[in-house]
């Protein structure tokens, strides 16, 4: 008899679910070159079936899926050319076509704001900014949303990484609970908890660097469109919509969820307790501050009180947080606890959305699928709803809002410049469709942090979905009537 061990069925699944990918990626190699793709945007599309697998699976690990698919890239492009006329490529030749998203600025700012994000954690300062907030909003239901919702704005502002954000914030609301004498599974844990990872996917559409999956987005557009939107043109275009999905979640959670709060003397003894604990806040926590606040200046006033761009204004600001005596960190302390993997994703991600946007892999899957739509005389609120339907579905599969951005963008900017509008109008649709891929209301599985949440055992998926399908679609509603009325008047569209 062969024993297993517990790990080995889960290898074992991991295994085959990487196998199908491979094979996935070399039958469409196979296949007889459709018309109107070229043998290079073929294997872009091979590739984009072989990330889509591996991403959806999570078979390996996001660095791992990288470097596969840079090994995958290199073996199908050498001896094709990657434009028409071009002269076929070799090793070198493709190997360099797939670092080419490693040469991107927004992969240097992803890097820079993770080193904020762990100067945050080392000093304490995540925490400092959560305890007081939530031990100044009051102890009921509506107060206690609201400080969540307060706390991840907050926490949006200076850390890039949603799974940092609620990694900071998830031992605050179970100690919230607890210091009522509930239990984590109460209403109001599954009211908290449920807020703090929705409100966080909430803020990650309303601020430029509060999500990679921004960054790639504005990469991708850049290079296609010319320009790009500073800080504080994203903070505003955006604002509208994301207001009002934090009233819709507010309303939401209160009426489906019905947190009950007893008594509040012990709760609010325990939190000033917390802050107490925390003593004085630290040298290290004002130089820290100082930064921040600087960094967020520099962002906001981005093309209008100076020159300088957002990556440009992030790695100074890390640079200070590096220096002795000035800093809080040294080099040592933030590259062991910096998450290299999201770094790795993020620059292969750009590289196949290059990939297949040269090769011309992209218009052709856009012409082929979102084409087919009927969308070229429709009014652009439409358009706007019906592609915001498309990827709100295709995120159901996605755990990785990176990877769907990688994906997804591309062909939507394909797409959109086939449209009869102009390219500021089509540049305008590609921007929301950017923030539609933070859209990982519905399942625990869309967004890592509904799973660090789920992982708390405070609500169900059940639970989670009810709130999750009606924020989607009130959010599917408010893009629509938003696209008819506010966007254009700002000339976003």
């Amino acid at each position: 008899m062969i024993l297993m061990s517990p790990g080995e069925p889960t290898s074992n699944r991991k295994l085959a679910w990487f196998l199908i990918a491979l094979l996935v990626y070399g039958a469409v190699l196979l296949l007889p070159t459709p018309a109107g793709l070229t043998a290079s945007g073929q294997v872009a599309l091979g590739l984009l079936a072989l990330v889509i697998i591996l991403w959806i699976s999570e078979c390996v690990s996001p660095a791992a899926s990288a470097i596969v698919l840079t090994g995958a890239a290199v073996l199908g492009l050498m001896g094709k050319s990657l434009t028409a006329g071009a002269k076929p490529m070799t090793s070198t030749d493709a190997l360099t076509v797939m670092l080419n998203g490693f040469s991107s600025s927004a992969v240097l700012l992803v890097a820079g704001a993770l080193f904020l994000a762990v100067a945050l954690k080392l000093t304490g300062l995540d925490r400092r900014v959560a305890l007081m907030v939530m031990s100044r909003v009051g102890i009921s239901p509506a107060r206690l949303t609201i400080g969540a919702m307060i706390v991840g704005f907050v926490l949006a502002l200076f850390i890039p990484s949603a799974t940092a954000r609620v990694g900071a914030v998830i031992p605050i609301m179970v100690g919230v609970v607890t210091a009522l004498g509930l239990p984590v599974t109460s209403s109001l844990g599954a009211t908290l908890m449920i807020v703090t990872a929705q409100v966080c996917s909430i803020f990650n559409m309303a601020i430029k660097t509060a999500a990679a999956q921004n960054l790639i987005s504005l990469n991708f557009m850049q290079a296609s469109f010319g320009r790009t939107l500073t800080w504080g043109e994203w903070f505003i275009t955006a604002l509208p919509f994301t207001l009002s999905m934090c009233v819709v979640l507010f309303v939401v959670s209160l009426v489906l969820l019905r947190p009950h709060v007893p008594p509040v003397e012990e709760a609010k003894r325990r939190l000033a307790e917390e802050v107490a604990n925390l003593g004085p806040v630290t040298p290290a926590e004002w130089r820290l501050m100082l930064v921040a606040l600087l960094l967020l200046v520099m962002w906001s006033t981005e093309g209008w009180l100076h020159p300088l761009d957002t990556t440009t204004t992030t790695q100074l600001g890390i640079a200070l947080l590096l220096m002795p005596r000035i800093g809080v960190m040294t080099w040592a302390q933030a590259e062991k606890q910096v998450p290299w993997g999201t770094v790795v994703l993020f620059a292969a991600g750009i590289s196949l959305g290059v990939l297949l946007s040269r090769t011309g892999a992209a218009g052709w899957l856009a012409s082929v699928t979102l084409g087919q739509l009927g969308l070229g005389a429709t009014p652009v609120f439409l358009v706007v709803g019906a592609l915001s339907l498309f990827s709100i579905v295709l995120h159901l599969g996605f755990a990785s809002a990176t990877g769907l951005a990688s994906t997804l963008i591309p062909i939507m900017i394909a797409f959109a410049e086939t449209l009869p509008y102009g390219r500021e109008t089509a540049f305008g649709i590609v921007m929301i469709q950017s923030m539609v891929v933070s859209f990982g209301f519905i399942l625990p599985t869309n967004a890592p942090q509904n799973m660090l949440c789920y992982a708390t055992g405070a609500f169900s998926t059940m639970q989670f979905a009810k709130v999750g399908i009606v924020l989607t679609l009130a959010g599917l509603g408010l893009l629509v009537l938003f696209s008819a009325t506010i966007w254009p008047m700002m000339g976003v569209l």
